[in-house]
């Protein structure tokens, strides 16, 4: 189902200076001393803007609402949905002559970097591309948050773990949930780190001979421990902070050698009916004020210039490589946890 947002000028108080902000705003040409003619303004961004995401609801809706004090005369249309369900629209589309949307913001890398194998992507420069760090952008597509991967355990869990390692304890027999690879792009970021480790998926073989349940996403995770039926889990940071906080009995835990970054890009489609529009909402995603609507709705900002209370250690797979191995790693991966 399509949500339509319009654009309208909101406030927005975790945007900090939101409305102030001239990343991805047109600015006026000045003339000469003695013009011939007059210079040319560049028009504002307006029309319809079609995004299609899987990020969580209150993070684009929060952006979306900020863009909207910038460009009022942008109307954005919002279809949001998992990456399976996103995926099966575009395809449709695809088969019915031409994708609808005109930039997509996706949860992690891996369906970003086939759409861009498949030539879908437009090639640009953002203005604010040097705020991405290297590791976390392409040539058509930018990171614009980190979800990352860590620990959750229950509250007083004696011993605790302190590394990924010690998951696969005796200790937590049978009581350890993994989400699953197919399912959720995040946790394939998890399954390709891991498999980049000496001894492969070895970690994943030990989980497995000590009794681990494999579940759907993160937030399955979260929930199992927090309601008993397991002592700890790999979960998403924002997920297993937000139980915490809403007063669950769950503790977080940065493992060592730290917690694995995932990136969430963004990126304008070749075929979009609004370039302007779709490169305006670019350059503003990656700007200050939307990274600081990006914090307050739970996650990690690209931006290093913008603050984030959780700094923690982090690692990350090598995302091109294990997009090269997406098929062979996860059928290694069901030979140990099952279709």
């Amino acid at each position: 189902m399509t949500i339509l947002v319009s654009a309208l000028a909101l406030a927005l108080a975790a945007c900090g200076g939101a409305g102030t902000e001239s990343a991805g705003q047109p600015t006026e040409t000045t003339a000469t001393a003695e013009p011939t003619e007059a210079a040319a303004t560049p028009a504002e961004p307006s029309g319809t803007l079609r995004l299609y995401s899987t990020v969580t609801q209150e993070t684009v809706d929060a952006v979306i609402a900020a863009y909207g004090e910038l460009h009022p005369e942008v109307e954005v249309e919002l279809f949001r949905a998992p990456t399976g369900e996103l995926n099966a629209r575009v395809a449709a589309e695809q088969r019915d002559g031409e994708i609808q949307a005109d930039l997509f913001w996706l949860t992690d890398p891996l369906s970003m970097q086939t759409f861009d194998a498949q030539g879908l992507l437009a090639e640009w420069t953002p203005v604010e591309v040097d705020a991405v760090p290297a590791e976390y952008r392409t040539e058509r597509s930018w990171g614009t948050r980190l979800l990352n991967l860590v620990i959750v355990h229950r509250a007083g869990l004696d011993p605790a773990p302190t590394s990924w390692d010690d998951l696969t304890d005796p200790a937590y027999q049978g009581a350890v949930a993994v989400p699953d690879p197919g399912f959720a792009g995040s946790a394939f970021g998890a399954l390709g780190y891991f498999a980049e480790r000496d001894g492969g998926l070895d970690f994943y073989r030990a989980l497995a001979d000590n009794g681990a349940v494999q579940v759907r996403s993160p937030g399955e995770v979260t929930t199992g421990v927090a309601e008993g039926r397991f002592a700890a889990g790999i979960t998403l940071d924002a997920d297993a902070r937000a139980a915490a906080e809403a007063g669950s009995p769950v503790e977080l835990v940065v493992p060592e050698p730290g917690a694995i970054a995932v990136y969430s890009p963004i990126a304008v489609l070749d075929s979009s009916a609004n370039r302007e529009a779709a490169e305006s909402f670019v350059d503003f995603t990656l700007s200050p004020a939307a990274q600081e609507a990006i914090v307050a709705s739970g996650w990690q900002p690209i931006r290093d210039d913008v603050d984030w209370p959780h700094d923690a250690a982090q690692v990350a797979p090598d995302w091109p490589a294990i997009t090269d191995r997406q098929d062979e790693l996860l059928e290694e991966y069901r030979t140990i946890f099952g279709g």
